[in-house]
């Protein structure tokens, strides 16, 4: 992780000094998100998120810029299996002002190498609602297949939401 490549993005950890540049990117957000997800923007939810990025079931992904390593967006790999299921889900989002402009696609090419490779996973999840058009064309570009349907499966901005459930297994990422 952390290597640009030929990448225009990097991947690394959260840490405490990206409070203020991440909740700034937040709150510039809010409406663009309103209802896809809610990072967190409040100083002790930061605060929690960082550290939770540190545990071994949960990754957070922060997609920099590599020009100026400004922060675009986030994936969070979380719930990580290991033994027998080798698995975990993904969940991501981008700033507004960053959106369609490819930094995604490239962070989560970078993401799933480290899944499938450091992390050592067989298969990863999405689960995105039906109307979001955007985020089932950055999984569908990655490689993700539609495996199914979960009606009101996660609760977001305090309602529960349809899901289509894609998923990516490390013999597709390789193909």
């Amino acid at each position: 992780m952390g290597r640009a490549g030929r990448s225009r993005v990097v991947l690394r950890a959260p840490r405490p000094a990206d409070e203020a540049e991440f909740a700034a990117l937040v709150r510039r957000s809010r409406v663009f998100l309103r209802g896809w997800a809610a990072p967190p923007a409040a100083r002790q939810k930061f605060k929690a998120y960082v550290e939770r990025s540190k545990r071994d079931d949960f990754r957070a992904y922060l997609v920099t810029r590599a020009g100026d390593g400004r922060i675009v967006g986030a994936f969070n790999v979380s719930q990580i299996f290991h033994g027998a299921y080798q698995c975990a889900f993904l969940g991501y989002w981008v700033g507004a002002e960053f959106a369609r402009q490819g930094y995604m696609s490239e962070g989560l090419r970078l993401v799933m190498r480290e899944v499938f490779g450091p992390l050592k996973l067989h298969r990863i999840e999405a689960n995105v609602q039906p109307d979001n058009g955007p985020s089932k064309a950055l999984l569908r570009r990655a490689g993700f297949r539609l495996e199914g349907f979960s009606p009101r499966y996660l609760k977001i901005a305090g309602r529960w939401r349809d899901h289509e459930r894609w998923a990516l297994t490390r013999e597709e990422f390789r193909a």
